[in-house]
């Protein structure tokens, strides 16, 4: 068959039609009839379909594949891989059922197999770019399976670019050690294969990455030296504070503000330094007893406690200046929001942390954020605390503010996460990232022992996998006491669905009596114990597939 292949939609809608009712889109040759003319040109299709070739004119033959010298798949593996690939168009939002949820164990597949240092079988790397281009959560993982040869196939379809904008994409195609192809690619590539180039280039040597960019800094588009410049987290050290100063300059409002944030990120910079003192006068201890006073109770005053305790005292500042503004601080607020605790809130999160304690008498984290706050302020001191934290990576502070988990809030340090007040945005899950994966585990554990799962979903989405064992009893724990209090099932699927790709595989045997079918309660919902029974089993399925995929794996 010679000429321009016929779309693939013209010819399945033929099909559907027959032939008898629609002509096909391709001509019969002598002897044969219009239905296997179809199914000749629908044969053909499917093979430039599988070999990665957009039906079109020929071109220029393409270059050899690569090698890829890892090892290959397991043969259980392999095949594995092929179901999870094929599963993939299911319904995965539907929970009935008993059955796993392939679509969501195949990202645990990919990175197990990463891990293990395997190689995507040449016959499923169409399939794996597909799934990849149809869900960017896997991109990373099945780039980084699917090797060199990915690449080599990205180039011959459209679908597939985005593998070239892959973190490793463009670092697999370079020679690190030929200065020329770096400066050509940079100078002649694509935006997304610069931004790739950048990215790879700080991985491997921040400061070739920095001096990369510089040189050309000046004659970048706006909306493309603000991606340039947030690439620069990678490797950001004090080093590049000469250049995100003079970023600071920037005719973008945009650049200033990613410049700004990149620098207070870096607690001994200059701007982190100005930050801590225009913060720091905001912000004073306030020693002396005060006499009781109507209303002082609820605001957190230092009004009526024996003896002064020591109470925080803001004075937000009165103007935004050009400096202030230079430095990153937005002037227009939000709608509904002050203009000086907008403000304020943004001094303090810029602001070094480790510079608190000796503002407020030698303190710890903990001691400071045990104080009292006066007129009403706790809420928006807290608040920019805790973003400064996650921004600073700040381990002591964030455990400071993120207390020790209570079912009421009783204290400061349960107030820090229990109750934030009216108009919080902390947010414990950003915070709980900054704390080692064993002692963020245990925090959530003891989390939803003490207040159940309603709260937790976002928190558990951040433990590390496998959920530590008193984690995952925790969870389980919950989800068991839910059930026997008759409580909405469709209301924990999505905690469920944590359940079934974060638990240990090791725990399915002992989760085995949760499968049973218990008398439903007087006063539960109807059905519910039904979905409970069914939820369990899937779980526990699913626990026990993920341990046949890992000993497939093992191989």
């Amino acid at each position: 068959m010679h000429g321009t292949p016929a779309p693939w939609g013209d010819l399945v809608t033929t099909a559907l039609l027959g032939t008898e009712r629609r002509t096909p889109p391709v001509p019969a040759r002598p002897g044969r009839s219009p239905a296997a003319a179809l199914l000749d040109a629908a044969a053909v299709s499917t093979v430039r379909r599988r070999a990665a070739l957009r039906p079109a004119p020929a071109n220029e033959r393409p270059g050899p594949a690569p090698v890829d010298p890892r090892p290959p798949l397991p043969p259980a593996a392999r095949r594995r891989l092929a179901l999870l690939l094929a599963d993939r168009g299911g319904p995965s939002g539907n929970r009935r059922g008993t059955a796993p949820d392939l679509t969501e164990l195949l990202p645990q597949w990919l990175a197990a197999a990463d891990a293990r240092g395997y190689r995507a079988p040449e016959a499923l790397l169409p399939a794996l770019l597909d799934a990849a281009h149809a869900r960017t959560d896997l991109r990373p993982a099945a780039l980084a399976l699917a090797g060199p040869r990915a690449l080599w196939l990205a180039r011959l379809n459209d679908e597939w670019k985005f593998a070239l904008r892959g973190t490793g994409g463009t670092s697999a195609l370079l020679n690190a050690n030929d200065p020329a192809a770096v400066r050509a690619l940079w100078e002649e590539g694509l935006f997304a294969e610069r931004v790739a180039l950048l990215t790879a280039l700080r991985r491997r040597d921040s400061r070739a990455g920095r001096d990369l960019l510089a040189g050309t800094w000046d004659t970048e588009r706006a909306e493309d030296r603000l991606m340039f410049l947030d690439t620069l987290r990678t490797g950001l050290s004090p080093e590049d504070e000469p250049f995100l100063e003079q970023a600071l300059s920037d005719r973008s409002r945009n650049v200033r503000s990613t410049a700004a944030e990149l620098l207070s990120a870096l607690p001994g910079s200059a701007l982190a330094a100005r930050m801590a003192e225009r913060a720091r006068s905001c912000v004073s201890l306030d020693r002396s007893p005060a006499p009781p006073g109507p209303g002082d109770e609820g605001r957190g005053g230092a009004a009526g406690r024996p003896g002064g305790t020591p109470t925080i005292v803001i004075e937000a500042p009165h103007e935004c200046d050009a400096g202030m503004q230079r430095d990153g601080i937005v002037p227009k607020p939000p709608s509904g929001r002050g203009e000086r605790s907008w403000w304020f809130g943004q001094l303090v999160e810029a602001a070094p942390l480790d510079g608190w304690s000796q503002r407020l008498d030698g303190r710890t984290p903990e001691e400071i954020v045990a104080l009292p706050v006066a007129d009403g302020w706790r809420t928006e001191l807290h608040d920019a605390w805790c973003r400064a934290a996650v921004r600073q990576r700040n381990t002591a502070w964030a455990r400071a503010l993120l207390g020790t988990p209570t079912p009421t809030p009783d204290g400061p340090a349960a107030e820090a996460v229990t109750a934030p007040g009216a108009g919080s945005t902390r947010d414990p899950a950003k915070l709980l990232t900054v704390l080692p994966d064993g002692e963020r585990a245990a925090w959530v554990a003891e989390f939803v022992a003490a207040n159940g799962l309603s709260d937790a979903f976002r928190m558990l989405g951040v433990c590390a996998v496998p959920w530590s064992e008193p984690l995952g009893r925790a969870v389980v724990d919950a989800l068991d006491i839910a059930r026997d209090a008759g409580s909405y099932p469709w209301s924990f699927s999505g905690v469920m669905g944590l359940a079934e790709r974060c638990l240990d595989p090791s725990a399915a045997d002992r989760l085995d009596m949760l499968t049973a079918i218990p008398d439903e309660p007087a006063d539960g919902s109807p059905g519910a114990v039904g979905y409970w029974s069914e939820a369990f089993q899937r779980l526990v399925g699913t626990l026990r597939m993920r341990a046949a995929m890992l000993a497939e794996l093992a191989g």
